[in-house]
């Protein structure tokens, strides 16, 4: 197992321990840089540039690709970047939009020289294939070249390019290794092959120039085929050790026992917590669904805030100035049992102190939310969603 860094800081240090514990790819990196990203018009003009750079692969894999003004956007450019010979694989989760986007949409791609694997199929035997209709993959993740590596909240379709407000990150250094090594992995697993050796994909990754800098960087993927979550045990180790403040953005609120038994926790030793919810969620019953989990909160002091204005669909945590996470795991119980996960734990002073003035600015958007009565139903209902 790969050693802490020393740039973590001491108190964080059996945290980053027990992540690597709970998986192999779980490795925390240092003298990372990187960007946050707030606006999907700001991914859009990063993402199209390195994509144009890319001079020897180009390695996705998303929850949803849109045949839309966005996806077609990156698609066409994906295609002129694998007819200049650079090797080019999507690897999508195919469940989560197989109504809506033809067969043809992908063959233009592989007509092209682009690899295309859906993550669920058939030819992947009729067990993994019925395991997978249930265990979808939830990651948003790019890598270009083994240098530049792009994870986060932010899918690749219109409403996160142009419509709603969602958080990501542009990274380079040696995280980008990281998650190159995990895209590699589960590429082998749905059945994809490479065109060289390993070695020729697992370059030295270097940071570059970025808004922050120097940052320690823990890669957290969670699988379903590993008892347990590691999200689940971050939110909740980040809850019971914070000694100033914890706050929290996320789309959907289902959340295990054990989380809602942290967040209280956390109010009784006089931690700031606070919760922000999108006020109207995108999903169908999904606003009664975290509502239902208010008010046994708000009695024990938790500040909860529904935000206004475009739909919020940021994963992210920042606590004491010290730490940040940025994901794609929701607070529920389908990304923290069920789905295969990336996320990303962000260890420094400087990207805690940027992410909690986002928070601040978001907030201010928000207004604290009414008690609402139990929902008994609902509560039960909203595991399954």
């Amino acid at each position: 197992m790969h050693s802490v860094p020393t740039s973590i800081p001491e108190r964080y240090r059996s945290l980053a321990r027990l992540l690597q514990e709970a998986g192999e790819g779980n490795r925390a990196y240092e003298g990372n840089s990187l960007e946050i990203i707030t606006s999907g018009l700001r991914k859009r003009e990063l993402l199209l540039e390195d994509i144009r750079r890319a001079k020897s692969y180009i390695h996705l894999a998303y929850y949803r690709f849109g045949n839309d003004k966005a996806g077609r956007e990156v698609r066409d450019l994906l295609l002129q970047k694998a007819a200049e010979g650079v090797e080019v694989r999507l690897l999508n989760n195919n469940l989560s939009y197989w109504l809506t986007i033809p067969s043809s949409y992908y063959r233009k791609m592989t007509r092209a020289g682009v690899e295309v694997i859906p993550f669920t199929h058939f030819r992947h035997g009729l067990h993994k294939w019925l395991y997978r209709i249930n265990h979808q993959l939830h990651h948003k993740l790019v890598v270009i070249d083994g240098q530049v590596g792009y994870t986060g909240g932010m899918n690749l379709n219109d409403n996160y390019f142009y419509k709603w407000r969602d958080t990501h990150l542009r990274l380079t250094g040696g995280i980008v290794t990281g998650l190159n090594a995990l895209f590699m992995d589960t590429w082998r697993q749905s059945g994809g092959r490479f065109c060289y050796p390993p070695e020729h994909y697992e370059v030295e990754a270097l940071p570059q120039e970025a808004p922050l800098q120097g940052a320690a960087v823990q890669l957290v993927a969670d699988s379903p085929e590993v008892p347990g979550s590691a999200m689940l045990e971050a939110y909740e180790w980040l809850l019971r050790n914070a000694r100033q403040y914890v706050y929290i953005q996320t789309p959907y609120f289902v959340p295990p026992p054990s989380l809602t038994d942290a967040l209280r926790e956390a109010m009784k030793r006089g931690v700031d917590v606070r919760l922000m919810f999108p006020r109207k969620v995108d999903t169908p019953l999904m606003t009664s669904a975290n509502r239902a989990h208010y008010k046994e909160l708000q009695e024990a002091g938790v500040t909860i805030l529904e935000r206004a204005g475009a739909f919020m669909h940021c994963k992210t945590l920042v606590a004491d100035d010290e730490v940040t996470v940025i994901g794609a795991s929701n607070l529920d119980w389908r990304s923290f049992y069920l789905n295969y996960e990336v996320n990303t734990v962000i260890y420094g002073r400087d990207t805690a102190l940027r992410y909690k003035e986002i928070f601040q600015n978001d907030a201010l958007q928000a207004k604290e939310a009414e008690r609402t009565a139990y929902c008994r139903f609902m509560r039960l209902f909203a595991k399954w969603l």
